[in-house]
C-alpha cells in the first residue's frame, strides 16, 4: 500500500484520508484536491507505466468526482479506449497513458458502477497495435470515494 500512497504525490503534499481495502484517499491541500486512488491488478505483460485509477475532486475549480485512468502502456493514437463494468461498456477518451469519462454525466455513470461492482477493466490498443487491458478491483472504492468528497467538502 505504500506504493499506493507514492503514486499520487510526494509523502510532504500530501494528507492520508484512510486506506480502504484496495483504495486510498487522499487530501492535497496545497492545490487543493482530494483523490481515492488504487493501482491495477498486477500483471506479468510489459509495462510502460504503472497503471492506477483514481477519482478526483477540485473544490476550487467546481470538480466533483472526475475519473481517471492511467494505462499500463502508451496508447495507439486512434485507440478505442473502453471501460467495463458492471455488464456495461463506456468508451473514455484519451492519449498518451491516460483516460477519462467523455463528460461529466460519464463520470457520474462511472462512479455510480463503482460503487456496486466488484472489478473494472479499461481495454485499448497500445502504440504498438497490440490490445492491452488493465483490471482493477473494487473493494474499498466507494469508502475511498465517499471519504476523498468528505475531505474536500470545507474547501471553498
Amino acid at each position: 500500500m505504500l506504493a499506493l500512497a507514492a503514486l499520487a504525490a510526494p509523502a510532504s503534499a500530501r494528507d492520508a484520508l484512510g486506506m480502504f481495502g484496495d483504495w486510498g484517499a487522499f487530501r492535497d491541500p496545497a492545490v487543493p484536491r482530494c483523490y481515492a486512488i488504487a493501482k491495477a491488478a498486477p500483471s506479468t505483460l510489459r509495462r510502460d507505466y504503472q497503471p492506477y485509477a483514481d477519482v478526483a475532486f477540485w473544490p476550487k475549480q467546481g470538480v466533483r468526482g472526475q475519473v481517471h485512468f492511467r494505462l499500463s502502456r502508451k496508447l495507439a493514437g486512434n485507440s478505442a479506449i473502453t471501460l467495463s463494468i458492471s455488464g456495461q461498456k463506456i468508451a473514455l477518451t484519451g492519449g498518451g497513458g491516460d483516460a477519462w469519462a467523455p463528460d461529466k454525466r460519464a463520470d457520474a455513470a462511472i462512479i455510480a458502477a463503482m460503487r456496486s461492482a466488484r472489478e473494472m477493466t479499461v481495454s485499448a490498443r497500445d502504440a504498438s497495435g497490440r490490445g492491452f487491458s488493465n483490471t482493477w478491483t473494487l473493494a474499498g472504492a466507494a469508502t475511498a470515494m465517499d471519504a476523498a468528497a468528505v475531505g474536500c467538502a470545507a474547501i471553498r
